[in-house]
This record gives C-alpha cells, structure tokens and sequence, in this order.
C-alpha cells in the first residue's frame, strides 16, 4: 500500500507531517476548477475534492489524499486571484467582515471514499492602504484562495476565528486523520521512526 497526496501544496505536506505520515507519491491532478453556474461554495468545494481524487492514478490497494480549499463571501466563491488587482479586490471584500473558510477533503482507496467538509468562520479585519499594498507587494497571495494564507502575514489581519484553524490553512487534521485511519494508514510512523 502506498500513500499518494494529490495535492503540490507545500502547507498540506507540512499538515501530514504533523500526523507523522509521509506520502510515498505527490501527484497533484490536474482538473478544471470552474464552479458552475449558481454552484455553492460548499457544494462546489465537495464536487472540485471528489474529482481531484479521482483523477489521481493509483493502485487498488494505495490510500489517495486530495483537499480543496475555497472563500466564500456569501454565495460568491473567491479563488486564487489571477493577479494583484484580483488580489486587492478579493481582500477589499473581505476587509471588515466575516467570511467562510471551507476545506473538503476527500481520501480514495480502492473503491471506497471517505469525504468530509469542513466549514470555518473568519474575520478579517478592516485594511489600511499600506497594510495592503505591502502585502500585495510580498507576492505572498499567489496561489491561494481568497488571496490570503491565515499562516502567513495575513494571519495579522484575523483577529477572530471559530472552526479549524489547520482546514484554514487547507489541511483539517481532526478529519483527516480519522479518514486516514479508516483507510487503513498508521499515523505518527514518521514520527516514532
């Protein structure tokens, strides 16, 4: 049995760590991430997991990890901006109030899925002009969703949050682990090895 983490994000391989497991593969797959048209945030974020995992190739017997994490202002999704500009408006929306952080997270082995979501609140707070242009300037948005990674710099601009702070960060390791678990892999090997 191998363990496959279809995911290149370098915050959920740190996350696994904290479980003690390493994957034995990374294969990030490569699928189109468009919400549909009226899609929700949550049900869009279940969808994109379940076929994230399903494009991952395996073998039978290997346990596939795949986790997406979406901001939801509302009913509107705010992904990974394509630009600065996109960047400033997502976290000019997001200044000053309460958003949701949603991270699914589904694990693959065989024919068997187990799949969670996991729905926390944040706040932002409201920005300043120099605030934002000196983290839009860091680069530190790119690649992530809803322009700011809680771990971070941003994590300056979170005065509050109710949920789990490890699926803000795109990994809830109190789920994943129990799905793991159930898939059959043993956590903390790395860790006692």
């Amino acid at each position: 049995m191998a363990f496959i983490l279809g995911s290149g994000s370098p915050r959920r391989l740190e996350l696994l760590a904290q479980l003690g497991i390493k994957p034995d593969h990374i294969r990030a797959p490569d699928i189109d991430e468009t919400p549909m048209a009226r899609e929700l945030p949550r049900v869009y974020c279940a969808r994109v997991t379940r076929e994230k995992v399903g494009a991952v190739p395996a073998e039978t017997d290997d346990v596939v990890l795949c986790a997406d994490t979406t901001v939801a202002l509302g009913r509107r999704i705010l992904g990974k901006p394509a630009d600065a500009g996109q960047a400033a408006e997502f976290l000019l929306a997001l200044a000053g109030r309460r958003h949701q952080v949603i991270t699914a997270v589904a694990v693959r082995r065989g024919e068997r899925l187990w799949q969670r979501s996991v729905v926390s609140q944040v706040k932002m707070k409201r920005l300043s002009d120099a605030e934002l242009n000196a983290y839009l300037a860091s680069n530190d948005w790119q690649g992530k969703a809803g322009g700011y990674g809680i771990q971070g710099a941003a994590g300056a601009f979170i005065p509050w949050i109710s949920g789990s702070f490890t699926g803000i960060v795109g990994l809830p390791l109190a789920e994943t682990a129990n799905m793991l678990q159930a898939a059959g892999c043993q956590l903390y090997k790395e860790a006692a090895a």
